[in-house]
């Protein structure tokens, strides 16, 4: 079976989430957009565990279900403040766990090191490989993933997070960590330039942590499965084998893929910033390097390579942004709001309109305009003004005999095996 996942999202207890999120508009959106599965998000929060364990049902094979048979996977996500070697890190870590006796046993755990109760994304200053030796003897089922490994602040990759490398991180317990987030600022071919990643498997969420309900699942990973069971999920991470394709936005979209100042409105590539030796020119204080400058530092391959062992991707701009950018209205107006909820009544559910929708279909819902857009962004033809230090990128439709000449193709890797959602 191929089911669409998301495997990382967030609560209401988490900051900048509404306060209306629950799991039965957490299920809503997920088939709106077209979701299979979801990630519980912040199971170590006091009152969050309350709701999932009122709200959802143990199946036996490690899948929680809605009252209507929604499926959840027990998740959350930690972040980790320490020193080590006498320096600051930084790390934010997905946990995905079996059952809810596995999770009351990790939070009694977590309890005697720190509180939970403060946010659905608690700190500990536990080091990486501590928590992950912690984590392996409570049960060995329990997986570890880095969270959108390139991000600045908390990503295993980060500029600011204190590492350049798995094994720098996570040490002699490097061993139990088999798959990372590639995060919004990156996308596969980013990674494969790592030669430390190619026995790492990539997988994409949507870190979900808004105001905003539709940003679930604007990434995620598809699985071909024989079963929904935990134990198959857990094993297409830890091998591949399942683990079918991801769903990226294309990198410039992400929040941190330039080198930049947010306050000071300055956004750079790599070679720009390294002209000013990574000093803002407005400021004079030091950028907030992104994901692309890091990527070149710690690569070990050239830009274009590809490794014919790993998995394909696809990449989409959400259609929220589609719509907005067509008819130059906020992303969350009302407009915008109108014109998407009428394509979802008639077209189903944002994949299906993204990926299998025609132009013709697309047009009788919403506009010629926007269906080309849609048509375009299937074919990696819209352009992305770079997000910096925390601004997302900005989409730039532009004339269409310039932006065929001028867009970034994203290098798919391979088309096996993508008949079904293409």
């Amino acid at each position: 079976m191929e089911l669409i996942a998301d495997l990382h999202i967030h609560g209401r207890y988490s900051r900048a989430c509404s306060k209306q999120l629950s799991i039965a508009s957490l299920e809503k959106w997920a088939r709106v957009k077209g979701a299979h599965l979801l990630g519980t998000g912040d199971f170590t929060h006091p009152e969050w565990i309350k709701e999932l364990k009122n709200e959802l049902i143990e199946d036996g094979k490690g899948i929680l279900r809605t009252k209507t048979g929604f499926p959840f996977i027990l998740q959350t996500e930690i972040s980790l403040m320490y020193s080590q070697g006498g320096k600051g890190r930084k790390i934010h870590i997905v946990l995905l766990a079996p059952d809810f006796k596995t999770v009351d046993i990790i939070t009694q755990n977590l309890l005697k090191i720190g509180r939970i109760d403060y946010d659905g994304r608690p700190i500990f200053g536990m080091e990486a490989p501590r928590m992950v030796k912690l984590l392996k003897a409570i049960n060995e089922k329990i997986e570890i993933i880095p969270a959108h490994a390139w991000t600045p602040w908390f990503g295993v990759f980060g500029s600011k997070s204190g590492f350049n490398s798995l094994n720098e991180a996570f040490l002699d317990q490097v061993k139990h960590i088999y798959a990372i987030e590639t995060g919004l600022s990156s996308d596969p071919p980013m990674n494969w330039r790592l030669k430390e990643l190619d026995k790492i498997q990539l997988i994409s969420s949507s870190d979900s942590h808004s105001f905003w309900p539709w940003r679930i699942a604007r990434e995620a990973t598809i699985f071909d499965i024989p079963e929904l069971n935990y134990n198959n999920i857990i094993k297409a991470i830890r091998t591949g084998e399942g683990l079918k394709l991801t769903i990226e936005v294309n990198p410039n979209y992400g929040k941190y893929h330039y080198d930049g100042h947010r306050n000071c409105n300055i956004s750079m590539s790599p070679q720009e910033s390294s002209v000013v030796n990574n000093i803002c020119p407005v400021c004079k204080k030091p950028l907030t390097i992104g994901v692309l400058n890091r990527v070149e530092e710690l690569a070990n391959r050239p830009e274009g390579t590809k490794l014919l062992d790993k998995p394909p991707f696809l990449t989409l701009i959400p259609l929220h942004e589609i719509i907005s950018a067509v008819v130059g209205s906020s992303v969350n107006s009302k407009k915008v709001w109108e014109i998407y909820n009428k394509m979802i009544e008639g077209m189903g559910n944002e994949y299906n309109i993204l990926l299998n929708a025609s132009k013709d279909q697309i047009a009788v819902f919403s506009t010629p305009q926007i269906a080309e857009a849609v048509i375009d962004n299937r074919a990696g033809e819209i352009m992305v003004e770079p997000g910096y230090d925390g601004e997302y990128g900005v989409l730039n439709l532009g004339d269409k005999k310039q932006k065929k000449l001028r867009a970034v193709k994203r290098v798919i890797q391979s088309q096996k095996g993508l008949d079904s959602f293409l």
